[in-house]
């Protein structure tokens, strides 16, 4: 619950600070005093966006504070999972700065605004004048119905199955268009994958074939070089390996006299050996090099063939027309079996249909099962609201296909005259009809919630008298199992409350006081009687307070 509120610098707000009661706190004051300012206050706290108006003074922070007590909330499993240290008493700060960056901390912690909102929805309902329009809103009627059915873990599964089942129809969708497309590629792609196929191609053969070219277009050429080469070296008598081996033949004879010359012999024989390994790879050369037409005639094909499918596919080598040919035969292969993925993903689809459908068809019973007591108590709420002869129910209407909450389309249908016939709340109800239905169901709804705080915005609107006394009375009751804030203009109401607060004025500065006993007395029986307070009034106030201030 609430313990504490302090806003700073905030629209007419300059500093304002309150202690809230656990139970039931009433907030009253005069129209335009600022009591939904303090609202916007509040709001900011849990997490709402800037609109860019929140400060009064634009060279300081704007700051809005709220100390919680979570003794009891079971909110630990949320500050573990949010990396916060949990501690009974949690304050959550808002603050806007000059430059209208927004921050948020969780006990002087840093947290992401979503975090804040998260954390501010555990903890706070505002039930402000304009959400009675809610009830046109279908979401909101299937997710109190499922409150009150308690299908929080039910709805878990099915939103995961559903999410499941999604995603396997958009896989399918893309599966078909993709499998379409390729049919209308199907002929081209196996024209080419053959065609590439069939070239037979690898790495490096094209660099091969240029060499083997230049080689069979230069052979007598480069014969007669290797010739030349041959005789100068081997030549009878007059080759160089013969004149050098003589030369090392002289030079051994003469080591004994001139030790140098075994020096040089012994070079000689490393140059000799050299000259000989040359001479013979010359000859194995000329052996092994032919002028053959034919293998030039070959060759020569076979590189026009190369470069002729790298300037059609705009390849640059033989790697890309692989890689090209890899990519076609893959894209084909993927569409000779397509028919059989897209029959997987059928059988995947059809399966999380059924287990849609199943979910679906429980959620179903739960909230045909709960709606029975759902209508119930709105009806005794609404009879102790002075509509003893209300119609309410709940319809249930099948959808064609299963959404993201079921297959269930939820009205509240309703006439305030059971001679009519029952439509839904939101065409059909008044405004006073409107705040009375909305009281029932927020009623209902905070008991099924365990909310710590709710807070109601003139929920009274468009009731008074008698009715006005059974609405405080309602209100009082929740306040007994949970803390309430209810700003209202009835005195019935709020002479209910175990704490009264009063939103004024002063020097065009919204500010807020808690009334003493004496002081209640007075401003109910303002209420009663408008700016000139009557004996009568006081005296009606006092009733009203219960006689608890009768002096």
């Amino acid at each position: 619950m609430l313990r504490r509120l302090s806003v700073e610098n905030y629209a007419l707000i300059d500093k304002l600070e309150m202690e809230l009661d656990p139970h039931l706190n009433i907030i009253t004051g005069e129209t335009g005093a600022g009591k939904s300012i303090l609202l916007g206050a509040l709001g900011l706290l849990l997490g709402a966006k800037n609109d860019g108006q929140a400060m009064k003074d634009a060279t300081r922070n704007c700051t809005v504070e709220g100390t919680f007590d979570l003794a009891g909330s079971s909110l630990e499993a949320f500050f573990a999972e949010n990396d916060l240290d949990y501690a009974p008493e949690t304050t959550l700060t808002r603050m806007i700065t000059p430059a209208g960056k927004s921050r948020a901390f969780v006990n002087d912690v840093p947290v992401q605004l979503a975090q804040l909102r998260e954390l501010g929805a555990r903890l706070l309902d505002i039930h402000s004048q304009h959400q009675n329009l809610i009830l046109s809103s279908e979401e909101f009627r299937t997710s109190a119905l499922d409150t009150v059915a308690a299908n929080g873990e039910l709805l878990t599964q099915y939103a995961a199955q559903y999410a499941r089942l999604t995603e396997l129809r958009r896989r399918l969708a893309a599966l078909r268009e993709e499998a379409a497309n390729g049919r209308r590629d199907e002929e081209w792609l196996r024209f080419q994958t053959e065609e590439l196929t069939s070239a037979n191609l690898r790495p490096g053969e094209q660099a091969e074939l240029e060499e083997e070219l230049a080689v069979l277009e230069n052979a007598d050429r480069i014969g007669e070089a290797l010739t030349s080469l041959r005789n100068a070296l081997d030549a009878d008598e007059t080759g160089v390996l013969a004149q050098l081996k003589n030369s090392e033949n002289e030079l051994n004879h003469i080591r004994s006299h001139y030790p140098a010359a075994g020096e040089y012999a012994g070079r000689l024989r490393s140059v000799l050996e050299e000259l000989k390994d040359i001479n013979g790879s010359a000859a194995a050369a000329c052996e092994r090099l032919d002028a053959d037409p034919e293998r030039l005639a070959k060759c020569s094909a076979r590189l026009d063939t190369l470069i002729a499918l790298q300037q059609k596919h705009r390849a640059a080598d033989e790697a890309e027309l692989i890689a090209l040919r890899d990519r076609c035969a893959a894209q084909l292969a993927a569409i000779v079996h397509s028919d059989e993925e897209i029959a997987q993903a059928e059988a995947a689809l059809s399966e999380a249909a059924e287990k849609t459908a199943t979910l679906a068809d429980r959620l179903h019973k739960t909230r045909e099962k709960a709606a029975a007591g759902f209508e119930k108590h709105i009806l005794s709420t609404l009879a102790r609201l002075g509509m003893p002869e209300t119609v309410f129910r709940i319809a249930l209407t099948p959808l064609a296909e299963p959404g993201r909450t079921g297959r269930d389309s939820v009205q509240f249908l309703f006439t305030a005259n059971p001679r009519m016939t029952p439509q839904p709340v939101e065409r059909i109800a008044s405004g006073g009809e409107l705040s009375r239905v909305m009281l029932a169901l927020k009623a209902l709804l905070a008991e099924r919630m365990q909310l710590p705080t709710i807070i109601f915005d003139e929920i009274d609107t468009g009731v008074s008298g008698r009715i006005a006394d059974a609405m405080g009375e309602i209100i009082a009751s929740l306040s007994a199992s949970m803390q309430v804030v209810d700003i209202t203009h009835l005195p019935q109401v709020a002479s209910k409350g175990t704490a009264h607060f009063v939103v004024y004025k002063r020097g065009g500065r919204t500010d807020i006081t808690r009334l003493g006993d004496e002081e209640r007395v007075t401003e109910i029986a303002k209420m009663l009687s408008g700016s000139e307070i009557t004996d009568a009034a006081v005296a009606q106030a006092r009733i009203l307070l219960g006689n608890r201030f009768h002096t």
